[in-house]
């Protein structure tokens, strides 16, 4: 359903990033790679194209506006318009609330203000398609709030709103939607939960998935993969504004 149409997804270079790239690759779309680590970028961009599919790598910063705003200046040059951006670079921060100035501006500088700056500075090429979607990764802890890391669930909740007044804002012609990751087997898991404690960072992950995850086990991120789709595609023509929980049942606790 993706045919013909251009993507954006930053964060590709792995884990749930890498795995959303391709399957919307593999729906069509021609995916515009974008992650901090240009080599992974690369990477990503490479599978796409040995599978088939077109890919542009980028590498950037998201907290960068100036780097982001050259990003969008080679998706005009490139393709001239944009169907489908997933704003998906996020990273877990300090815990609790003994935090400096700088851990502070470096949370919301990836996890929120990218977001709004990654939104401004497409919405030029969003305008440009017949239809656009717009998708954004937030966090069971941007809902429910996290007993650890409450800066974590102050920008993820931030998203959450954000992302309900861009679907009020743009509609009808442009849909903005969230997912609500829970538990995924990423690197960045173990370091989420286990910041306090690194040494017992399986041991807390494997006990939180078994004691709050009601399906018991970690989501692959190649299911987030099939959510982003979903919302990125006509699949989910008539939904926006939501917050898609993919948590295994944790959030219905």
């Amino acid at each position: 359903m993706l045919a013909g149409k251009v993507a954006v997804v930053t964060a590709a270079g792995s884990g749930m990033g890498r795995a959303s790239a391709i399957r919307l690759a593999e729906d069509g779309a021609a995916v515009v790679v974008a992650d901090i680590d240009e080599a992974a970028a690369q990477g990503t961009a490479d599978a796409i194209r040995e599978a088939g599919g077109r890919a542009v790598p980028f590498g950037v910063d998201v907290s960068d506006v100036g780097r982001l705003r050259e990003m969008f200046d080679v998706v005009d040059a490139e393709f001239g318009e944009l169907h489908v951006l997933f704003c998906h670079a996020g990273i877990p921060g300090p815990a609790g609330l003994d935090v400096t100035e700088d851990e502070y501006d470096r949370v919301m500088g990836i996890n929120l203000k990218s977001v709004f700056f990654t939104t401004s500075l497409a919405m030029p090429l969003l305008e440009r398609a017949e239809r656009a979607s717009i998708v954004y990764t937030a966090s069971t802890s941007g809902v429910a709030g996290s007993p650890s890391s409450p800066i974590y669930s102050m920008a993820k909740g931030g998203i959450v709103v954000f992302a309900k007044s861009v679907a009020l804002m743009h509609a009808p012609r442009i849909r903005a939607n969230v997912i609500a990751p829970g538990p995924v087997d990423t690197p960045m898991l173990p370091k989420f939960l286990g910041r306090q404690e690194p040494e017992k960072a399986e041991e807390i992950l494997e006990a939180w998935v078994s004691g709050s995850i009601p399906l018991q086990r970690r989501c692959r991120p190649e299911e987030i993969a099939e959510a982003v789709l979903y919302l990125a595609s006509d699949r989910s023509a008539f939904v926006t504004g939501i917050v898609l929980p993919v948590d295994g049942g944790y959030l219905a606790r």
